[in-house]
C-alpha cells in the first residue's frame, strides 16, 4: 500500500461523519474511523464509508487476553476494513493470537498495526505513571520489535521515533504516525508531534491528522497542503 495521509474522522455521528465526507468530490481520502464514531454507530458506519470507496483504518486499540483479541479480531476481519490495530503492551502472546484470528480462510487479512506508546504520553509520564522505565525511544522500538516478531505489519508511533522504528525492524516494516500538526498551527493535546514535511522526510509511511483538517475553516484545503507537503514536497 502506498503512502498516504490518513483522515481521523473523530466525530461523534453518521451525520457529521457523512456531511464532513461529502466535502471531498475531487478525492476518496483514507479514513481512520475511532472508538468514539464506531461506538455511537456500531459497524454499520465501517460499512457505509467503505460503500462509498474510502479506505478504512479502524482504529479501536485492542487490549485483552490473546483469546479475546483472536475472536475480537476475527469479527472485524469481516468488516473488509484495510488497517486495525491493538496495543503492542498486550504481549506478543496477544499480538499473534489478533493476526491468527483477523486472517481470513483464504489467508487474506487487513493491515495489523501495533500501538507503541500514544502521542499524548511523555517520557515523565510514562516513567511515573505507567512505572516503564528507559527512554521513550527505547521502549517504542522494543514494542516494535516485539510486534515485527508477532508477525504484524508495522507499528503506529509518534513521527518523532518512526525513523528508530525503521532502522530496527527494516524499511518494510511500516509506520504510522498521528500527532501531525501544522507548523502554524495549534499542538493541542498532542505532545510528541512533527509537521507533515517533517515526518516525510524522517519516513514515515502514513501520516494521520485530525483537528488539523477537520477544524480547519477549509477541510479540503487543509487536506490538499497535508497531501502536498507529505507526498509531493
Amino acid at each position: 500500500m502506498a503512502k498516504d495521509v490518513i483522515i481521523a474522522c473523530d466525530f461523534s455521528s453518521k451525520e457529521q461523519t457523512l456531511a464532513f465526507l461529502e466535502k471531498f468530490t475531487d478525492r476518496k481520502p483514507f479514513v481512520k474511523i475511532g472508538m468514539e464514531l464506531f461506538y455511537a454507530e456500531g459497524p454499520d458506519i465501517v460499512r457505509e464509508i467503505k460503500k462509498r470507496g474510502h479506505k478504512i483504518f479502524l482504529d479501536l486499540k485492542l487490549h485483552d487476553i490473546p483469546n479475546t483479541v483472536k475472536k475480537a479480531m476475527a469479527v472485524l476481519s469481516r468488516l473488509d476494513v484495510d488497517m486495525c490495530n491493538l496495543h503492542a503492551a498486550g504481549t506478543i502472546a496477544m499480538m499473534e493470537a489478533a493476526r491468527e484470528g483477523l486472517t481470513r480462510a483464504d489467508g487474506t487479512r487487513p493491515i495489523l498495526l501495533a500501538v507503541t506508546q500514544l502521542t499524548s504520553t511523555s517520557e515523565e509520564r510514562m516513567h511515573e505513571d505507567l512505572l516503564i522505565e528507559g527512554k521513550i525511544g527505547d521502549v517504542v522500538v522494543h514494542y516494535a520489535q516485539n510486534a515485527k516478531k508477532a508477525g504484524l505489519d508495522g507499528v503506529v508511533c509518534s513521527p518523532l521515533e518512526a525513523g528508530m522504528v525503521k532502522a530496527a525492524c527494516g524499511k518494510e516494516f511500516l509506520t504510522v504516525t498521528p500527532g501531525i500538526r501544522f507548523a502554524d498551527g495549534a499542538v493541542g493535546d498532542q505532545v510528541r508531534v512533527t509537521t507533515p514535511a517533517q515526518a516525510r522526510e524522517i519516513g514515515t509511511d502514513f501520516i494521520v491528522v485530525g483537528r488539523p483538517i477537520t477544524a480547519a475553516e477549509d477541510p479540503v484545503a487543509a487536506y490538499r497542503r497535508c497531501v502536498e507537503e507529505f507526498l509531493n514536497s
